[in-house]
């Protein structure tokens, strides 16, 4: 851009030049979340004391570090030969994928850990009397309902990690943020709309995604008896 860009060139910039890694990162990281954060979820509620005491080890180190120290870590503080099987090109990129995941697994083990709680355990009981097995009666009874209960703190931890998302800036991984940035580096006089036009961009990726799976789900489990509140 050598003439100084309109706002809708600007807007456009930013979201073909960052989003596809924002959404990229984002995505990512909310799914190496969930494995974990399930995982984790069954280990207290479910597992063995020592696999209960790893698990609420997990999530109070994990909730208790910021996540751009978290990043630094994975991409300055672990010896090359420990990631050997990682492209040096590619290492901040996944730093920010662990960070972002292990980070989310430890809110999202206290989302499904209080979903799972919340649903009836006499529904577990009638199940077993019916001659299901204790797996089968988790996959098909209570576990449905437990992520039907999850999805509006889940959707408030899509928020969450999509934001966090924006400290692989300071990684030089160019998100929505740094492709915002680079446009205010190169027009100084453009910074306060370039950075008003990421916020609104921000905003349009998280509002419709907590109002349609917070707000909504929760007036519907209301409705049902369900999540309280």
């Amino acid at each position: 851009m050598s003439e100084t860009p309109d706002i809708p060139s600007i807007f456009f910039y930013i979201l073909s030049t960052g989003l596809p890694t924002t959404l990229l990162l984002t995505g990512i990281g909310l799914l190496l979340g969930l494995i974990i954060g399930l995982a984790l979820a069954l280990m207290r509620i479910y597992g063995a004391k020592e696999l209960m005491w790893f698990a609420s080890g997990y999530e109070k180190v994990f909730r208790g570090i910021p996540i751009l120290v978290l990043i630094f870590i994975f991409a300055f503080g672990i010896p090359v030969e420990l990631l050997w099987y990682i492209n040096p090109l590619q290492r901040p990129l996944f730093s920010v994928f662990l960070a972002l995941g292990l980070r989310s697994g430890a809110y999202q083990s206290q989302i499904f850990r209080g979903a799972i709680n919340s649903v009836n355990f006499g529904q577990m009981e009638a199940a077993r009397s019916i001659g299901m097995s204790g797996f089968q009666s988790f996959i098909h009874i209570i576990f449905p309902q437990a992520l039907r209960l999850a999805l509006p703190s889940w959707s408030n931890e899509y928020a969450v990690v999509i934001k966090d998302s924006s400290f692989a800036y300071a990684i030089g991984i160019i998100e929505l943020t740094r492709a915002a940035n680079r446009i205010s580096f190169n027009y100084p006089e453009l910074w306060a709309p370039t950075m008003v036009i990421v916020a609104i961009i921000y905003f349009l990726f998280t509002f419709p995604v907590t109002n349609f799976f917070g707000e909504r789900q929760t007036k519907k489990l209301k409705k049902l008896g369900l999540g309280g509140g």
